[in-house]
């Protein structure tokens, strides 16, 4: 199935509102260990999209949350919920006349895998009457970096 250009151009949108609601949750959610990390994102009414793979190292892992505080200047924490290997979080983010809140449950144990369920809110709606939106990410570690890999290199799908 082809996506036309307009629904392209909205996934790409709702992702990146998506991406600035859980930056604001970087510095809450615990480092992953270096190594080649694969992340499956599903999101509802969205085909399937392949795994991304990313190369960590500590100093990624401080550069990402230090980008995400620099990113998330429009949002705030309202609550965080640590529970063995499960964070739970709330956000809300202002974006121009939207406010975007977030619901957030990150389980796992960072150094292999972790899951993360992402449920958004949007008010007033975005384009199209869309007033929330549900995600969940898979990630895994992978192993060591392939060879010839530097730490934050992205493997994108082809």
């Amino acid at each position: 199935m082809f996506m036309t250009m307009q629904k392209k151009l909205s996934f790409l949108s709702l992702c990146l509102l998506v991406f600035l609601t859980t930056n604001a949750l970087a510095t809450d959610i615990p480092k992953l260990k270096p190594g080649l990390w694969e992340v499956k994102m599903q999101m509802e009414g969205v085909p399937n999209m392949d795994p991304v793979q990313q190369c960590i190292d500590q100093n990624t892992n401080s550069v990402m949350q230090q980008e995400a505080k620099e990113d998330a200047s429009n949002c705030k924490v309202m609550v965080v919920n640590r529970a063995g290997d499960k964070v739970t979080i709330r956000s809300e983010c202002k974006l121009e006349e939207m406010t975007i809140t977030s619901d957030n449950i990150f389980e796992g144990s960072f150094d292999s895998a972790y899951k993360a369920t992402i449920k958004t809110h949007y008010n007033p709606p975005r384009d199209g009457g869309m007033n929330e939106t549900s995600m969940t990410l898979e990630a895994r570690r992978l192993g060591p970096c392939q060879p010839g890999q530097k730490p934050g290199d992205v493997i994108m799908p082809q």
